[in-house]
């Protein structure tokens, strides 16, 4: 999944901040993420990442981000790799989180 399907992409206007033209995107609003009784637990070990459990249980690199937020305490901002030893929640009724996703981020 392409998280930045649905976000619209922005051109600067202002010479003043960056360059002029340069595009961005929009702001990306992501869901809750809370506990389920359908969560699984795994005890992250050296060199786990986010992306890499994302394809062992989603089959998709790109939905790393719902383990991300499902687990604020256990994941170090700006990082896909996790701490060894610590014990995460990974989400298993991703349809619906993605769904949300969607919903927050239309056009």
């Amino acid at each position: 999944m392409n998280r930045y399907e649905t976000i619209q992409e922005i051109r600067n206007k202002n010479p003043y901040v960056g360059t002029t033209g340069d595009k961005y995107y929009d702001t990306v609003y992501y869901p809750e993420v809370g506990a389920s009784e359908e969560d699984i637990y795994v005890e992250t070990e050296f060199g786990d990442r986010l992306d890499a459990l994302a394809y062992q249980f989603y089959g998709d690199v790109t939905l790393w981000w719902i383990i991300s937020i499902r687990n604020p305490n256990k994941v170090n901002f700006g990082s896909i790799y996790l701490s060894p030893g610590s014990q995460i929640a990974i989400p298993q009724n991703i349809s619906d989180i993605v769904d949300e996703y969607r919903n927050l981020n239309e056009l």
